[in-house]
């Protein structure tokens, strides 16, 4: 499972991700094994996406709770329909996103 990311970081990954499109939607069939693979091979080229939830809004936030158990990362933020989620590059030279210590 992945770190617990401090206040601080999820509101900078938040003002990240202010620019970013959504690379993935959540459709009509929910959470499919193709929805977590898109989702996962989207972090490990990303690190920071967003995900579109076209249906099931009203429940858009145990999905997303969901989906970051599902793929081992974690939800840093929820705009409208649209979930943030991160997982860190275990890469180190193909991390994209670095925290000022």
């Amino acid at each position: 499972m992945a770190k617990s990311l401090t206040g601080a970081q999820r509101k900078y990954l938040r003002g990240l991700a202010h620019s970013l499109r959504p690379v993935v939607q959540a459709g009509k069939n929910g959470i499919t094994p193709e929805l977590l693979r898109a989702v996962d091979e989207a972090l490990e080229h990303h690190e920071l996406i967003k995900v579109k939830f076209v249906d099931f809004k009203e429940e858009k936030k145990e999905l997303t709770e969901e989906i970051a158990e599902r793929t081992s990362s974690e939800a840093v933020g929820l705009i409208g329909n649209v979930a943030i989620l991160y997982r860190r590059q275990p890469d180190e030279k193909k991390r994209k996103v670095s925290f000022s210590s």
